[in-house]
């Protein structure tokens, strides 16, 4: 067949070239770029390496064979093992205790610091000094003052319970971190959010509850898991006012054997629980960091 002369277009070359721009663009196969795989066992030998020279260091110590007596005795750390379990639930009994009230006691002192008007100055003023000396109180202190000094003024009705004071001294301190946190993420919401509100005929109190603080706890969510991992380490601090929780019954039982195997043991129970509530917490930011993004 003989094609056009020269200056003549093919009619037919115009529907190829439609159709060739149709044909899916050829996806590249799986497997073929190596760089992940080879990342990943970069990744693995230089943490092998790290944490055996680590580990090589510890064990060639002059001292390691006495240290792993004291520290790393496998029948100590069985032996111990149960009653330190038993011992942590006081432990997640005051961590629920305490988060709860801490979560509504932080929203109200939150909400009344953020009042507006020269009539509730009073209020706001009451709060900031209520915020500013327990976040700049220690905890342990706090826990000493309230668990020893309340019972000691013997007034009638007031309860002596250690357990109890140690929980109202771990609400009153982290009330006063988390009220920030709270404060931070009221204050994230746009003010056109609550114009918007008030403009559908909300009062300012229900702009703010119903649009304002659900958007806030929203987005101060990661930062109160990590107020939290933190309270429920603090727990320890009760034993302080002879609470027998997880901490007390490691020194008690470090005090009959002679050995600090308990203490160990007690890490690792911590560790089990909070690492997996520090992933938690890392998984939300990232969440939320990709919805900022729009991805």
């Amino acid at each position: 067949m003989i094609g056009p002369g020269p200056g003549l277009v093919d009619p037919g070359s115009a529907d190829r070239r439609r159709a060739a721009s149709e044909l899916p663009l050829p996806t590249p196969r799986r497997g073929v770029s190596r760089e992940p795989t080879r990342a990943v066992w970069i990744a693995v030998l230089s943490t092998v390496v790290v944490f055996g020279a680590l580990g090589m260091v510890v064990v060639n110590a002059p001292n390691w064979p006495l240290v792993q007596h004291d520290f790393f005795d496998g029948k100590e750390f069985g032996d111990a093992l149960p009653g330190l379990v038993k011992g942590f639930w006081i432990n997640v009994q005051a961590f629920l205790i305490a988060e709860v009230v801490i979560l509504v006691l932080a929203l109200v002192v939150a909400v009344l610091r953020n009042l507006p008007g020269p009539v509730f100055f009073p209020i706001r003023a009451l709060v900031t000094i209520y915020v500013d000396v327990f976040r700049a109180l220690p905890g342990l202190l706090v826990i000493y003052l309230l668990g020893f000094g309340m019972p000691g003024l013997r007034i009638p009705g007031v309860p002596t319970d250690p357990f109890l004071w140690g929980v109202i001294a771990l609400v009153l301190v982290y009330s006063a971190y988390v009220s920030e946190v709270y404060r931070a993420g009221i204050e994230s919401v746009h003010p056109s959010q609550e114009a918007a509100a008030r403009s559908l005929g909300l009062s300012r109190l229900q702009a703010l509850r119903y649009v304002v603080i659900p958007q806030a706890v929203r987005r101060v969510i990661p930062p109160l898991l990590n107020d939290f991992i933190g309270l429920q380490k603090d727990t320890v601090f009760v034993a302080s006012l002879g609470v027998v929780e997880i901490f007390r019954t490691a020194q008690i039982k470090q005090a009959a054997h002679f050995n600090f195997t308990p203490y160990v043991a007690t890490a690792v129970v911590f560790l089990l629980l909070t690492i997996p509530l520090a992933r938690l917490t890392d998984w939300l930011v990232a969440r939320d960091r990709r919805r900022g993004m729009g991805s």
